[in-house]
């Protein structure tokens, strides 16, 4: 019926306790999608409480790369059999309630379900396409979990809300990796000097000799008047330090500009140009 994907390596004890429960799926297709939602973020523990239809083709070719989670998802006939085990339930809404249930949006959520992972396993339960869950199975949750969507377009796809909870808790497991082991998976690489960058950062004196030898090139192609040089140096030095410039960028500009020098029969004509120039074998921007 399919091809088996590799499965996921050795998914930890918090992301194991996370069980992520579907009410009475009407569309094969949806469960596939929640398959490949749920391994986009490294979460493998499906459960199926009374599927329309399951396992069908349908919902493995949805599933993509995670069809091992489909493989290992368990089928159940009721919700009381997928939540038995469980030390946490909590279950998406939509609607007001006439009695006033606990609710809390994402972010809130993945931190209780985490945080009661370590005591044993916390269902999110997700419902039907048509209308989610029914009063009664809200009522075995201990919050309802609320996304915040459009209110004049609030229905989402099943898939979307699983995605929605499932990237919540991954963000906060990284977090939680960055705290604990030095991770660098939600750092950010803007900037020479970040980690991964490939560059150090130029140095002030060479960042220096560049505009030197800018303001001495657009002199020498008539762009730029000494005797008259209003804001032109000022708003280009600005230009570049927002660009946070790294050594082997600084080199390719010098060479840009000798190159532009040398066009307009000026390379080698002045001393401010050879004040400012990089070092030796560097001023052609080759990289």
């Amino acid at each position: 019926m399919h091809k088996p994907s590799p499965p996921l390596e050795g998914p930890d004890a918090f992301q194991d306790q996370i069980r992520i429960v579907l009410v009475e799926t009407s569309h094969s297709g949806n469960i596939g999608a929640v398959a490949r939602a749920m391994k986009n973020m490294q979460l493998a523990n499906l459960w199926l409480v009374n599927p329309n239809s399951f396992p069908d083709e349908a919902s493995y070719a949805r599933a993509a790369g995670a069809s091992d989670i489909l493989d290992r998802a368990k089928v159940v006939s009721t919700l009381d059999e997928a939540l038995e085990d469980c030390v946490m339930v909590l279950g998406t809404s939509a609607r007001g309630r006439k009695i006033p249930w606990p609710v809390v949006p994402p972010p809130e959520a993945a931190v209780i379900a985490a945080e009661n992972s370590q005591a044993g396993p916390v269902a999110l339960v997700f419902g039907r396409e048509n209308h989610g869950l029914s009063n009664d199975e809200l009522h075995r949750c201990h919050y309802h979990i609320h996304i915040p969507s459009n209110p004049e377009y609030s229905s989402l796809n099943l898939s979307m809300a699983v995605q929605i909870m499932c990237y919540e808790l991954r963000m906060l497991y990284l977090r939680n990796l960055e705290r604990g082991e030095g991770s660098h998976y939600l750092r950010s690489m803007t900037a020479p000097g970040d980690d991964g960058w490939d560059v150090p950062a130029a140095k002030v004196g060479d960042v220096e000799g560049f505009y030197s030898h800018l303001e001495q090139t657009l002199h020498d192609v008539d762009f730029h008047r000494r005797d008259n040089p209003r804001q032109l140096m000022s708003r280009l030095r600005r230009l570049f330090q927002r660009a946070k410039l790294d050594q082997m960028e600084i080199n390719i500009l010098r060479g840009v500009l000798s190159a532009v020098q040398k066009a307009a029969g000026a390379s080698g004509n002045n001393k401010s140009t050879q004040a400012g120039n990089p070092p030796a074998g560097q001023d052609d921007g080759h990289v």
